[in-house]
């Protein structure tokens, strides 16, 4: 089994980007060897010709890294879809060879790494090969990344169990408002009985804050909300 995290979350929109590049600031003021990796991303910005995605720059600057761009995120497309919507759209195909090859490359550079999914387990990234596929590919310890609000429990129990039917090590959850404040009683009472149904770890309750913002990269916050909020439990 690898050394580090694969994020992965209950739905898109969730914070993975977040949550990963947090761990990975931490990670990195704490003088570890990390390293990032977004294997596919789409919704890709086209700069000067190039396809580039902001939470690849964010991950990037998080960890600190100086690895080419092509390693940290070896598949980029434009269009906002599912992988293999955006690829078809692209008239395009998905080499899962590149990723192999660029995560075989980080693991030689790095001690540890922290690879960020695309959206959910079942997002499929070739016609019947899905993210469940590269996470275990990978063999790195599963962090799932869930909301706060109501309906967090059906979606991150249904995520933990699947994760855990095709043999994935699921090292615990992390909670995380990214988009709206969430009510005391909620939050507490939503990580009490998804902590009691999964027998696991909520390794970290991230709270809505305006700073983390993957478009407006601030190490300071991203740092002093991540050493609060994320159990010690977690470091590596």
């Amino acid at each position: 089994m690898g050394k580090g995290y694969f994020i992965t979350g209950t739905d898109t929109g969730v914070g993975k980007t977040v949550v990963a590049g947090g761990l990975a600031a931490l990670y990195k003021n704490k003088g570890l060897n990390i390293g990032v990796m977004k294997p596919i991303a789409t919704g890709c910005k086209r700069v000067h010709n190039t396809l580039t995605s902001d939470d690849v720059v964010f991950l990037k600057r998080s960890a600190e890294v100086d690895d080419e761009y092509e390693l940290i995120n070896p598949i980029s497309l434009e269009q906002p879809f599912a992988p293999t919507v955006a690829a078809r759209l692209s008239n395009t195909k998905i080499d899962l060879e590149k990723v192999r090859m660029a995560y075989d490359s980080l693991c030689e550079r790095h001690e540890y790494l922290i690879v960020e999914g695309i959206g959910g387990l079942l997002v499929p990234v070739d016609e019947y090969y899905f993210v469940v596929d590269l996470a275990n590919e990978m063999e790195l310890p599963l962090i799932v990344v869930c909301r706060s609000n109501l309906g967090t429990i059906n979606h991150t129990l249904l995520t933990v169990s699947y994760a855990r039917e095709h043999g994935l090590d699921v090292k615990g959850i992390i909670m995380n408002e990214s988009t709206e404040k969430c009510d005391d009683v909620t939050r507490m009472t939503n990580a009490a009985e998804i902590k009691r149904l999964t027998n696991l770890p909520i390794l970290g309750m991230i709270p809505f804050d305006k700073r983390l913002d993957v478009n407006k990269f601030n190490k300071e916050a991203l740092l002093e909300i991540f050493r609060d909020k994320i159990d010690k439990d977690i470091i590596i």
